[in-house]
C-alpha cells in the first residue's frame, strides 16, 4: 500500500469484544457529573446505567432515561430475588443497578458509565469484578474542593461544610479504585479518563475474538 494511502480497519479493530462497567467516582464538586457528560457525548458507544429508584419522578424527568422509577414493594421484591448488582438507601429513597439489561449489553459489546459512590462501587466490583472498571477522580486540594462548592451558589455554609467532611471521608477510599486521576483541569481530566476508557477496551481479556482470529493466523 502506497504511503499516506487511508487504511481500511484492520481486522483486530472489528473483533468482538466483551462490554465494560466504566465507574467514575468522586467527592462532591470534584467535577465527576462534568466528565461523565463530555464522556457520553463523545463516545457514542458508552451508554450511561439508568438506575431503579423508588423516590418521586421530579419535574422534567423522564422515566427509564433519568431513571426506572418503580414502588417500594416492586424494590424489595427485585432484592429479595437478587436483581440488582448494588442498592443502597439514601435519604429515605432506594436507588438500585438492575443486572437484566447491563448483562445482555455485555455480551453484544456494549459499554456502560456508572456514575455511583464508593460503597456501590465496592458491591458492583464484587459481583462482577471481570466486568468493571473503576476511576476515581480528585480535587486538586480541599481549597479549590470548598471554592468549587461556594462558587455553586446553591448550599448554606451548613450544607457545604457536611459535604466537604464528607468528601474527605470519600477521599479515603481512593485507594479502592483501578485509575486515580486530578482535576486540576477539567479538559486534561478528561483526556486522562478516555485514554482509561480506550485501553480497558483493548484489553486482551475483553477481546473475546481474539481466540478465533490467532488460531486461524496460526493454523496451516
Amino acid at each position: 500500500m502506497t504511503e499516506g494511502t487511508p487504511q481500511s480497519p484492520a481486522a483486530h479493530d472489528s473483533l468482538h469484544r466483551r462490554g465494560l462497567m466504566f465507574i467514575l467516582s468522586s467527592p462532591s464538586g470534584a467535577g465527576k457529573t462534568t466528565i461523565a457528560r463530555k464522556l457520553l457525548l463523545a463516545e457514542p458507544d458508552l451508554g450511561l446505567s439508568v438506575s431503579a429508584t423508588t423516590r418521586p419522578i421530579r419535574a422534567g424527568e423522564v422515566d427509564g432515561r433519568d431513571y426506572h422509577f418503580i414502588t417500594q414493594h416492586a424494590f424489595d421484591a427485585m432484592v429479595e430475588a437478587g436483581e440488582f448488582y448494588e442498592w443502597a438507601r439514601v435519604f429515605g429513597n432506594c436507588y438500585g443497578t438492575p443486572k437484566g439489561q447491563i448483562r445482555s449489553g455485555l455480551k453484544l459489546g456494549r459499554d456502560y458509565l456508572f456514575d455511583i459512590d464508593w460503597q456501590g462501587t465496592q458491591q458492583l466490583h464484587q459481583k462482577a469484578e471481570a466486568d468493571v472498571v473503576r476511576v476515581f477522580i480528585l480535587p486538586p486540594s480541599l481549597d479549590e474542593l470548598r471554592r468549587r462548592l461556594e462558587g455553586r451558589g446553591t448550599d448554606s455554609a451548613e450544607v457545604i461544610a457536611a459535604r466537604m467532611a464528607r468528601a474527605q471521608a470519600e477521599i479515603s477510599h481512593w485507594d479502592g479504585y483501578d485509575y486515580v486521576v486530578v482535576n486540576d483541569d477539567v479538559e486534561t481530566c478528561f483526556g486522562k479518563v478516555q485514554q482509561i476508557l480506550a485501553a480497558e477496551r483493548m484489553s486482551r481479556r475483553r477481546q473475546t475474538g481474539l481466540i478465533d482470529f490467532v488460531r486461524e493466523l496460526t493454523r496451516g
